[in-house]
């Protein structure tokens, strides 16, 4: 057995300060942590914003249905009710979440058959609803008709 004649600094030398290669291999350099934490953030933030756009196309689906029941209701109403619409009328209907506007327009409609014969009694109704949601005003709007002697 052959022993080695080392120094005792050099020794406590070699305990202090490994090799710097083995370092490298065994722990993370602060740009790379830093890299994951912008990566993270980034991801983090991107996911915030999806949530938010998913709450407003949620309120907006839901004030959609909301006045899409509001004029279904009315055609029901005018389809049902005998005698001559309204030429026109607004109402103001309070949801709850809001104020809507009806707008109720009733002309007469000048219809031919193949035949060339006019169709009388026919008039055509539209619906319009207006409502504000977040500062811009909204619309939408539905035409039927309704015969009539």
């Amino acid at each position: 057995m052959r022993l080695v004649d080392v120094s005792r600094s050099e020794f406590l030398r070699a305990r202090r300060w490994p090799d710097r290669r083995v370092l490298k291999r065994s722990a993370f350099a602060l740009y790379e942590v830093l890299l994951g934490l912008l990566i993270f953030a980034v991801g983090i933030i991107a996911l915030g914003r999806a949530v938010n756009n998913c709450m407003n196309a949620s309120v907006l689906s839901a004030d959609d249905a909301r006045v899409r029941e509001i004029l279904a209701n009315r055609m029901v109403e005018i389809e049902t009710t005998p005698g001559q619409p309204d030429k026109a009328k607004e109402s103001k209907l309070d949801t709850g979440f809001g104020i809507v506007k009806l707008v109720q327009k009733a002309v007469p409609q000048e219809m031919k058959e193949e035949d060339g014969t006019e169709l009388a009694g026919i008039i055509r109704v539209t619906l319009t609803a207006n409502w504000t949601r977040g500062g811009a005003d909204q619309s939408k709007a539905i035409a039927f008709y309704v015969y009539r002697l």
